[in-house]
């Protein structure tokens, strides 16, 4: 946001620019600030989680609290999550404050008071931060501070599908490097010519799921094709599938017997070197009940891909068990759609423009190179914002 006035004058040897600081711009921009950081903090409740705070650390201190370890675990961590969403918005809302009393101190409202300066400058730095704790304010889901499974799977379009499925790979690893996440792929079937036919990454972060959610859809590219000697324009699609990898008590609820599962084991594939494929340890768990199945191939020890299978399957199973009692089957596993037209949550125009369009949420973006690099921020964050919209948005167009 620019809040200067520029004057223009001629001097002897060369032009000289002067930039003032508006004092009324700068005063509109802090009482924006100060409207949106008491709306974050009636939404985040922090006076009722304070409370709760008291309450806990009264039960803390009581002289039999400690005889049950597990209780005291549990409570020690509702209190440093309830800390973690009220501490920075009540350490923002102080330096919102000081700006605004420090705004107070300028003097006659003077356009070149150097105060000004200095509180415009605090501005700019404070925006970005508020705009981070109103988004992160949306992820208040049961599962959004769990670690994330994302499913690519290649659909219609064939090689020129198994392409874009390495090109969405590659678009969400670049993504999780810019959060400062980590992604470990668990599973990646090569296609028949090139790219992929599907491949699961794990995705560990702070409210890695809350964020990847936004991604779960049918994703649709078109281009001109690499594959075609006569360079001709194809469409090409994938399908996302998100899931939040559960832990503690929700990994407990969930039990799965031996006779229920079949555990095939086989030769993992690509790099890896000689001992990952001259042995099986590649896992596949087929669970008979549901008929799902879960694979894993990037540990070298058969004992670690089970493991790991296993949590996966169980999150899966988590995930299936709450839709069903819920009653809304199509919530997670057929809202995505068929992998065709029609169906597309996000589209990706190469050719013979350059545009990057969310039908959620209208959001869009020329950059189609930063996107592809992993710039996915924007349209996660308007998804969030529109308060995640399950459906296309109506008179937004495919293209």
């Amino acid at each position: 946001m620019q809040r200067v006035r520029i004057f223009v004058a001629l001097g002897k040897n060369s032009l000289l620019v002067l930039a003032v600081v508006i004092f009324g711009e700068v005063q509109v921009a802090v009482e924006n600030l100060v409207r949106r950081i008491d709306a974050l903090e009636s939404f985040v409740q922090v006076e009722n989680k304070k409370k709760m705070i008291v309450e806990l650390e009264q039960q803390m201190s009581g002289v039999n609290f400690w005889e049950n370890p597990e209780r005291g675990k549990n409570v020690t961590q509702q209190i440093r999550s309830l800390r973690a969403v009220i501490e920075p918005v009540l350490v923002l809302k102080a330096r919102i404050y000081d700006l605004h009393s420090l705004l107070g101190l300028v003097e006659e409202k003077k356009d070149d008071d150097p105060l000004l300066v200095e509180v415009d400058g605090e501005i700019k730095d404070i925006f970005p931060l508020v705009d981070k704790l109103e988004i992160a304010s949306f992820l208040s889901g049961k599962h959004d501070h769990c670690n994330a499974i994302l499913s690519i799977h290649a659909g219609a379009g064939g090689t020129e599908s198994c392409d874009w499925a390495d090109m969405l790979l590659r678009m969400y690893l670049r993504w999780v490097e810019r959060r400062g996440f980590s992604a470990d792929i668990q599973d990646v079937q090569p296609g028949e010519e090139t790219g992929l036919s599907r491949v699961t990454v794990r995705i560990a972060g702070p409210n890695a799921y809350g964020y990847a959610k936004a991604e779960r859809g049918v994703h649709r590219l078109v281009r001109i094709s690499p594959f075609d000697a006569n360079k001709r324009r194809h469409t090409s699609f994938c399908s996302v599938d998100v899931i939040a990898e559960i832990d503690g008590d929700e990994d407990e609820k969930i039990t799965i017997r031996d006779e229920e599962i079949r555990i095939d084991t086989y030769r993992s594939s690509g790099k890896g070197g000689q001992h990952v494929n001259k042995t099986e340890s590649a896992i596949r768990i087929t669970h008979l009940p549901t008929g799902i199945v879960v694979t894993c191939q990037n540990e070298r020890s058969q004992y670690k891909n089970k493991e790991i299978a296993l949590k996966t399957l169980r999150s899966r199973l988590y995930e299936k068990m709450e839709d069903e009692k819920r009653n809304e089957m199509e919530k997670f596993y057929g809202e995505k759609g068929e992998m065709g037209w029609g169906n597309q949550i996000r589209s990706y125009v190469l050719q013979p423009y350059q545009m990057v369009k969310d039908l959620r949420t209208g959001a869009e973006s020329s950059n189609v190179q930063e996107v592809m690099d992993g710039d996915i921020d924007f349209f996660i964050n308007a998804w969030l914002r529109a308060g995640c919209p399950k459906a296309r948005k109506q008179n937004v167009n495919n293209n």
